[in-house]
């Protein structure tokens, strides 16, 4: 049974959950948002995006468009920008901050499983940070859409975080290590939220390099590269920790469950 026949039955989240302070306060990105106007990516959304290789005259879709920079990047790229969401918060967000701009850009409310757009209509679809907010019959229905209006060679770039090995596997040693060292109070016994309580509430299908790799490939994309990345490690806890987290962010098969962040791109196969 695939994961989306299992899953049939939950409900979508209900886009109230996603407000104006859901997308200033917890959302991927909001603090460079605030400090530079949206004129400074997250260092993830940032990697995210140069991926997506976005050159003048394409036309790009962001699907699940937030607070609205990345539809602004694009366009003013040169490219044809539309950004879809299917929280009002989010389309007014993303209204506000384009609102002076001169480029080719569309920005409407919509569900993800239901894209209102023709066949074959984009060179790049983008999806930051959208896949943990989709039941994986969603995320399925989803991808397939997003394959129907892709044009053909065109590509899908895809973030999403936390890595699901993370959450089940690492971060149990995580926690316990750090209550060893007496920081357990920082490390909730739900990693989901650690660092933002909300997650709690609306992440609700997080991915790994497999599951990831299987949600494209169904929905018939090729080439399909998915890997994983983690946050900058700055701390400085002395030499053993030093080691002890080297080892477990760049040395496989430690790195796949202890690296949170992954990405993936796929594409539409050519005629």
């Amino acid at each position: 049974m695939s994961d989306s026949q299992s899953h049939a039955r939950e409900a979508p989240l209900p886009s109230e959950l996603y407000d104006e302070n859901y997308f200033l306060t917890a959302c991927e990105g909001y603090d460079e948002f605030l400090k530079s106007e949206g004129e400074h990516l997250s260092r993830r959304l940032r990697q995210a995006f140069e991926f997506a290789s976005v050159e003048p005259g394409m036309s790009v879709l962001d699907l699940g468009c937030g607070r609205g920079e990345i539809v602004r990047r694009v366009a003013r790229i040169g490219a044809k920008s539309f950004g879809i969401d299917y929280a009002r918060a989010a389309v007014r967000l993303t209204q506000r901050i384009m609102q002076h701009e001169t480029g080719v850009y569309g920005i409407a409310r919509a569900d993800a499983k239901y894209l209102p757009f023709a066949d074959a209509s984009f060179d790049r679809v983008l999806m930051f940070d959208v896949a943990e907010h989709l039941q994986p019959w969603e995320l399925d229905t989803c991808l397939r859409e997003v394959w129907r209006v892709l044009k053909p060679a065109g590509q899908i770039v895809v973030h999403t975080a936390p890595n699901r090995w993370y959450d089940a596997y690492a971060y149990p040693i995580v926690r316990t290590v750090r209550t060893v060292m007496g920081q357990g109070h920082k490390y909730p016994k739900n990693p989901r939220a650690l660092n933002v309580a909300i997650n709690t509430e609306v992440h609700v299908n997080e991915q790994d390099m497999l599951r990831l790799r299987r949600h494209l490939a169904r929905a018939g994309f090729k080439r399909v590269r998915v890997w994983l990345d983690t946050p900058p490690q700055n701390r400085r806890e002395g030499a053993v920790m030093s080691v002890l987290r080297h080892v477990a962010f760049h040395w496989a098969p430690f790195a796949w469950f202890f690296q949170r962040e992954v990405f993936a791109v796929g594409a539409k196969p050519a005629r």
